[in-house]
């Protein structure tokens, strides 16, 4: 499959010189403004106005690498789509509410979810390099994540007091928005609790802002011994550029396992030869199409939302299209369920 290429018709990414010189800068230099979004693709007045007077609680957040993937003029875009703020979340849709997914039920104390059996999630902090309009999590109460390592100290103390626990999974917002120094002391005291083995993290920064895949990071990482998992997330082989490739390609020689999961998105990624294109980049970057989320039904975002009968029939296409390797598992997140349900 060929690369997304700079060309005429996506935005440009600017000259060598304008280009961050670290993952610091791109978050620095993101846009946050929907006019300025809007002129730098050449869209029309009318979304820039429609978006500048939505998502005060939410603001547009959009690097400007991964801006410059996205089609000049196509409102239409499936990158676009994923970030840009529509009249359509003002509508108050029944069944969608503000904590999708049982997040509060399942808060172990300030900044740590107990869902599944032997693994605990924790919420790092609220910061994120993109703002995507269909996050789960876009309303959750950040203000009470821990943010200093005295309170982390407590956290991993209650780790370490409870044996059944092998897996902590970093989450967020995105935990690689955190400084490499503050991650290494977090996963070293993580790593001396002797019945944890697995350090999972869950992440949108190498696609969006490859630049993020450090030396550091990667110290931290693999430095301990725990066994290092990174989850990323990308949902349409349009994202995965060649500046992502090569990121990826660092954590897989690192010895990362790295898997994917997407959410299955109305007018982004909701036709067969979109997944397909998706997963086989995928493989192709040694990464596993892990999951395909059906929406969490976040308050603001019903429509996104594709119909589980369309998407097991899209899974069964896959199936058919592609070796079992390659198609991912179609879940859906239930608040109180002991696992992932499986729709197809």
């Amino acid at each position: 499959m060929a690369l997304v290429s700079s060309t005429t018709t996506h935005a440009g990414a600017g000259s060598a010189a304008d280009r961050p010189t670290s993952w610091q800068q791109a978050v620095q230099r993101a846009v946050r403004d929907p006019r300025e979004l809007c002129r730098l693709l050449q869209l029309p007045d009318r979304l820039a106005d429609d978006a500048a007077g939505l998502g005060h609680d939410f603001p547009l957040l959009v690097p400007r690498g991964y801006l410059a993937r996205m089609r000049r003029g196509d409102p239409d875009d499936p990158l676009l789509k994923q970030v840009l703020p529509r009249r359509a979340e003002q509508h108050t849709t029944p069944g969608f509410d503000r904590d999708p997914v049982g997040d509060r039920a399942a808060a172990w104390r300030p900044g740590l979810l107990r869902k599944y059996r032997g693994r605990v999630l924790m919420v790092t902090t609220g910061a994120c390099p993109v703002h995507c309009r269909y996050c789960f999590r876009r309303h959750f109460p950040y203000g009470r994540v821990p943010q200093s390592a005295v309170v982390w100290r407590s956290a991993r103390a209650q780790i370490a007091a409870d044996r059944s626990l092998h897996e902590v999974i970093l989450s967020g917002g995105d935990p690689l928005s955190i400084a490499d120094a503050r991650l290494q002391e977090l996963v070293q005291g993580l790593a001396a609790t002797a019945h944890l083995r697995r350090l999972r993290v869950h992440t949108r920064f190498p696609i969006v802002i490859p630049e993020r895949v450090t030396d550091a990071m990667l110290g931290w990482l693999t430095g301990t011994r725990l066994t290092p998992v990174v989850v990323l997330h990308a949902n349409h082989a349009a994202e995965l550029d060649a500046a992502v490739a090569r990121a990826i390609r660092r954590l897989v020689e690192a010895g990362v396992v790295v898997l994917n999961q997407a959410v299955l998105l109305a007018g982004v990624n909701d036709q067969l030869e979109s997944l397909v294109a998706l997963c086989e980049r995928l493989v192709d970057m040694r990464v596993v199409p892990y999951y395909l989320h059906q929406l969490d039904r976040v308050a603001a975002a019903a429509h996104f939302e594709v119909p589980v009968a369309d998407g097991r029939r899209l899974v069964a296409a896959l199936r058919r299209r592609l070796p079992g390797y390659a198609v991912p598992r179609y879940v859906r997140e239930l608040p109180g369920q002991p696992s992932k349900v499986v729709l197809a």
